[in-house]
């Protein structure tokens, strides 16, 4: 195996290697995220905004299944990354093979559970009469091919611990101009609705999956065999434990919206959980550049770290921060200053049903607001989110994992339990900004402890 473009990692001038790394990963968000964004767009204007309260509840379930493909994935990339670092190629091809079985066997048991109860996991995910059968007929679909979505989240992160993220980028955009071009034709010219819409992120998973399938059997460094596919304890134990890290914190994410559905169900309406719906997809699309340069950060500061170049992995930090940090900034200006242009892409203004039309101009009036609050702390995250990928990027699973949950899990979850109860609906969009404070304080501690204790310039 050829490690031509891995060493590269370890010798290219940082700023231009974690722009290498970046840009076509925040294409492939940004592209990925516009995917989710017109799918939602599309269905909240030709099926209503009921429509977007479906596919919401529907998140949870999918993403958490998908989320072990992801969990895997950088898990084991971070394995991956130092094994081909220390130049262990043999040991780099056995942790790809056990990803590969891993994802398969675990997103296949649990899309399996999720159909056989599919009826109690929705009313569990807090879909109400009002469109609960949607969501259903949306969540069926999609189910079908969620093991095709978790096999892609898998590859495309070894795709980019080879060093090749261009070609996770169009990994990304492929299945994504797929989507939009079947959401428009079995939504809008064929009619077939919610239906429609699923059948349509059905036919992104599989795209996807084929362009992963053929990357890796023309193009990668990496030629498996069998052999590798046999699941070894070693392995399995040392992706399990950096994979935790990401299936936990995608768990916690599901829970989260679990939760936020039934807390604006009890304290508002179904068009509440519309603007969340709303709202976590513009979270995905206006921070795209910041989560590209973190994705960019992981196998650039994995590979050093693996090959003892502890100077560059603190620039790595320093040049990652820096970037995100400027980007985050700009974000946070353009959605204080014009939030009511992005949620009126959800909208449409020429529904022809009489409580589609109500419904869109209570969410238009709702939602423009929500949006500030969510986006309120947008400027110090990048702290939070550099910090919990470096104890990942290093292998020190405990540490990442704590970090990982510290947003969400110890500080968001228990905010919207409480706050509500004291100020309603506006009690669960406050709760976001102060989470995020909380957990940029902690991360950044712990970050800098690390590097100035643990990363000695000029040990390598």
């Amino acid at each position: 195996m050829s490690n031509k473009n891995s060493t590269a990692l370890g010798t290219k001038p940082i700023s231009k290697l974690l722009i290498q790394q970046a840009v076509p990963a925040s294409i492939g968000i940004l592209v990925m995220s516009l995917n989710m964004i017109v799918d939602t767009i599309f269905v909240g204007r030709w099926i209503g905004p009921l429509g977007i309260s479906a596919i919401t509840v529907v998140i949870p379930v999918t993403f958490f299944i998908a989320a072990i493909g992801l969990a895997v994935g950088i898990g084991g990339s971070s394995v991956l990354s130092r094994a081909l670092g220390s130049g262990d190629d043999d040991k780099a091809l056995r942790v790809f093979g056990n990803q590969i079985t891993l994802t398969f066997l675990i997103s296949g048991l649990l899309a399996i559970l999720g159909l056989v109860f599919q009826d109690t996991l929705i009313e569990f995910f807090g879909a109400d009469n009002s469109f609960k059968d949607m969501a259903l007929t949306y969540y069926r679909i999609v189910l079908y091919g969620i093991v095709m979505l978790a096999m892609c989240m898998m590859g495309n992160n070894v795709i980019r611990a080879e060093g090749k993220p261009k070609f996770a980028m169009y990994a990304m955009i492929l299945p994504a101009i797929g989507n939009i071009g079947m959401d428009y034709l079995l939504i809008n010219v064929l009619g077939y609705g919610m239906e429609g819409a699923a059948w349509a992120t059905f036919i992104s998973y599989a795209i996807c999956f084929a362009f992963i399938l053929w990357f890796f059997v023309f193009k990668s460094e990496l030629r498996i065999v069998a052999e590798c596919l046999k699941l070894k304890k070693k392995v399995v134990s040392e992706i399990s434990g950096l994979s935790a890290v990401t299936l936990a914190r995608q768990g916690v994410i599901s829970i989260l919206t679990i939760l936020l559905n039934n807390v604006l169900i009890s304290y508002g309406d179904a068009l509440d959980v519309a603007t969340y719906g709303i709202i976590s997809r513009m979270l995905m699309f206006a921070l795209f550049p910041v989560i590209g340069v973190t994705q960019g950060f992981m196998p650039i500061a994995s590979y050093n770290y693996g090959a003892n170049k502890y100077d560059r992995v603190r620039e790595t930090i320093n040049t990652s921060i820096l970037y995100a940090g400027g980007l985050a900034l700009a974000i946070f200006i353009i959605i204080m200053v014009v939030p009511d242009f992005f949620v009126s892409w959800f909208i449409s203004d020429s529904n022809a049903n009489a409580q589609a039309v109500a419904d869109n101009k209570i969410l238009m009036e709702r939602t423009p607001n929500a949006l500030r609050w969510v986006f309120a702390a947008t400027p110090v995250i990048v702290i939070q989110l550099i910090g919990a990928v470096y104890f990942q990027a290093i292998g020190k699973a405990i540490p990442a994992l704590l970090l990982s949950l510290t947003k969400q899990g110890f500080f968001l979850i228990p905010l919207i339990l409480i706050l509500p109860n004291f100020f309603g609906v506006w009690g669960v969009w406050i709760s976001f900004p102060i989470a995020d404070v909380l957990s940029t304080l902690v991360t950044g501690y712990y970050l800098r402890r690390d590097v100035k204790n643990n990363l000695v310039v000029g040990e390598e």
